[in-house]
């Protein structure tokens, strides 16, 4: 992600004191309560909406969910819901919901100027607050970081009861194989998931921080997660035998796989002043520091440094399919992972 150049890194700053200076009158005219249905395990994203709640003084009612069953809930309930904002952890699930009706375009300039385009949709309907890669977790004592170059490495017969992977449920899977199916075609992207299938065995997990947990006890040597939950473990655990490798940089390679988080409002919201708020908050360089720091995400927002204990963003190439296409390449993924039979 390049830097802006210094002229509008300065205006940037400019614009975002001026409408610092101004929150007090615009929270004053903005409804006192916001009712978020979130994607996200509540302890990764709970923090951040307490700072807003904070420093806006307004409430945050948050429920949690898995990102499916709120999409469909949000489908069913219409202009009833009372969700005020869509918050998750999948870009595609947040283009699904675009394409569905269920969320609100969005003319905002801070928006604009803060978040890159590839991260948002084209009518920024939805937005995207943190970026991940489905990165390889390998222990120390077992294996050497140059034994894997790509993610479909893990697919071959030398790594049999070896691997613990995600579920057939979990959306990184989900959008992990898009992009690979993408890139290398079904015959390809089939047999790697044939081989992943039978090198995990029983070591199918439905939390990522499992499978690090799994790689951390020496259970199996390798596992395929987002990169953040292995910095989460390595915080609370430093001496643990863990290290990341960003697959797929040789010549050739697709690149790492990259989803964000991402936040919508809702078409059927009242409060739509107060999500603008709240959109600002998580845009700003302020907010985009609580990822990096609170959740060990890279932020989006350019100007914003990544936790130092992160690869650096600038050292590694991300897969060129872009987000907003998950959701259309989600079918077709799913059928591929059931044919398969992926549980």
């Amino acid at each position: 992600m390049a830097l802006f150049p210094r002229t509008l890194f300065a205006l940037t700053l400019g614009l975002s004191a001026l409408l610092l200076s101004q929150w007090p009158t615009r929270i004053a005219e903005a409804a006192d309560k916001l009712v978020v249905y979130s994607g996200r395990a509540e302890r990764l994203i709970k923090p951040v909406l307490d700072e807003f709640q904070a420093k806006s003084g307004i409430q945050i009612d948050l429920l949690s969910s898995g990102t499916t069953e709120l999409v469909n809930r949000l489908q069913a309930e219409g202009d009833h819901t009372p969700a005020d904002v869509f918050l998750t952890n999948d870009a595609g699930s947040l283009e699904h919901a675009r394409e569905l009706k269920l969320l609100r375009p969005m003319n905002m300039r801070e928006v604009e100027r803060a978040i890159p385009s590839q991260y948002r949709a084209s009518d920024n309907s939805w937005i995207g607050l943190s970026g991940r890669f489905w990165i390889v977790v390998y222990n120390t004592n077992m294996v050497k970081p140059d034994q894997i170059k790509s993610l479909l490495d893990l697919g071959q017969p030398q790594w049999k009861d070896k691997i613990a992977i995600p579920n057939s449920g979990s959306e990184y899977l989900q959008a992990g194989v898009s992009v690979i199916k993408t890139t290398f075609g079904d015959d390809r992207t089939k047999q790697f998931l044939q081989g992943l299938k039978s090198n995990a065995g029983s070591q199918v997990y439905q939390k990522s921080s499992q499978i690090v947990e799994a790689v951390a006890k020496g259970q199996v040597a390798v596992g395929i997660v987002n990169h953040y939950y292995i910095y989460r473990h390595l915080a609370t655990q430093p001496t643990a035998p863990i290290a990341a490798i960003m697959t797929d940089q040789q010549e050739g390679g697709m690149g790492a796989i990259m989803n964000v988080t991402g936040i919508g409002v809702t078409r059927a919201s009242k409060h739509v002043d107060s999500a603008k708020l709240l959109i600002e908050f998580l845009v700003a360089q302020a907010g985009q520091k609580l990822f990096a720091d609170l959740d060990k995400e890279y932020p989006l927002h350019p100007d914003v440094k990544t936790d130092p204990a992160l690869v650096d963003r600038h050292s590694f190439r991300a897969a060129l399919v872009p987000l907003a296409r998950l959701a259309e390449l989600r079918e077709a993924t799913l059928t591929l992972i059931e044919q398969v039979g992926l549980r």
